[in-house]
């Protein structure tokens, strides 16, 4: 999938990524509930929130998947970041994710001054697993437990990289 672009979120990018998280794949593996309410996104795409910084992959002007980076404010933890990520089902394992995390990653490496990366991920969730672990990333520990999805309570993965 050459033609994916990668870009900053705009307005008019909320209805899109309303679309995107009311499917059941893409909630489901992340902390996202189901039914969001279309004002949620339009806040989303709107607020400038210090520290936070949002793309969006585009395949023509279809928004595909989205990632949003969370750089810590408190002043002993600015060189840390976090991010959650979501591509659309019927994009899923064509390299969408690779161009999302490979462009927050470039932020955080050349732009942002970040040096350590973290995120959570569902233990069942090999895919996304597998894509951290290609860019560097390592389980740094476990939470049973961690999250109820669909009625039942999923264990957690801890994941972080560092930059030498």
């Amino acid at each position: 999938m050459s033609q994916i672009e990668i870009r900053h979120v705009e307005p008019e990018d909320s209805l899109q990524l309303h679309q995107l998280f009311c499917h059941e794949e893409v909630y489901s593996d992340t902390l996202q509930l189901p039914h969001p309410a279309t004002s949620l996104w339009q806040k989303r795409t709107t607020e400038e929130r210090p520290g936070t910084y949002r793309l969006v992959a585009c395949f023509g002007e279809r928004v595909i998947g989205q990632i949003t980076l969370h750089v810590e404010q408190s002043m002993r933890r600015r060189h840390v970041a976090g991010f959650g990520m979501a591509v659309h089902p019927e994009f899923q394992g064509q390299g969408v994710g690779s161009h999302l995390l490979a462009a927050v990653l470039d932020l955080c490496d050349n732009w942002l001054n970040i040096t350590r990366v973290e995120l959570t991920v569902f233990v069942d969730n090999p895919s996304a697993i597998a894509l951290y672990k290609k860019f560097g990333f390592g389980v740094e520990g476990t939470s049973p437990a961690f999250a109820m999805r669909n009625g039942k309570l999923v264990d957690a993965h801890h994941m972080g990289r560092v930059k030498a």
